[in-house]
């Protein structure tokens, strides 16, 4: 997965967004985290979210928006769309991630972090009435995403663990008993 021709490359880390117009590319590796794009297909602009968890435990005023965060990501995206002249409700969104990274580790909740923020990218876009028209979340591993702002194509690749990390999983927790 490599840097289109003629598009300005961006990276997003954890806890970043950016909103671009035909003239971008925005790549993002996923774990647990959720990325959410957002595509106007006559405007050829869009965004994309690399969010870490759903929401605070404590609402914050608008101009304190952090993207660690899928409600406030999602709330900055759409405030740079309509900025741009752009109307939100009529973009595609596509969800991706929501891995589990860490499948041979037990766990006190039987919901993974990447299940949740999976499941709150869902509910955001489907309160907004935006229409999800693609995704790919959950599973075990992590994804590379390239998104294409200049016709909307997203390409994802998910990884698996490698046999080596599976191994040395089970290694550590044969340590603990």
């Amino acid at each position: 997965m490599t840097r289109l021709k003629d598009l300005m490359d961006i990276f997003l880390q954890p806890g970043e967004l950016f909103v671009g117009d035909a003239s971008f590319q925005i790549r993002t590796i996923l774990g647990s985290c959720v990325s959410i794009t957002l595509w106007h297909p006559q405007a050829r602009m869009g965004g994309m979210s690399h969010f870490l968890l759903p929401t605070r435990s404590v609402p914050v005023p608008e101009h304190v928006l952090d993207g660690r965060y899928g409600d406030e990501a999602l709330q900055w995206m759409l405030k740079d769309l309509r900025a741009a002249g752009v109307d939100p409700r009529q973009c595609q969104a596509k969800i991706f991630g929501g891995g589990n990274m860490f499948p041979g580790q037990p766990r006190a909740s039987a919901i993974t972090v990447g299940q949740r923020n999976g499941e709150a990218a869902r509910l955001l876009l489907k309160n907004l009435g935006i229409e999800a028209v693609s995704e790919s979340l959950f599973g075990v591993g992590h994804r590379q995403i390239i998104f294409n702002v200049s016709n909307g194509d997203v390409w994802m690749r998910q990884v698996r663990p490698s046999q080596f990390e599976v191994d040395c999983e089970k290694a550590v927790e044969g340590c603990a008993s």
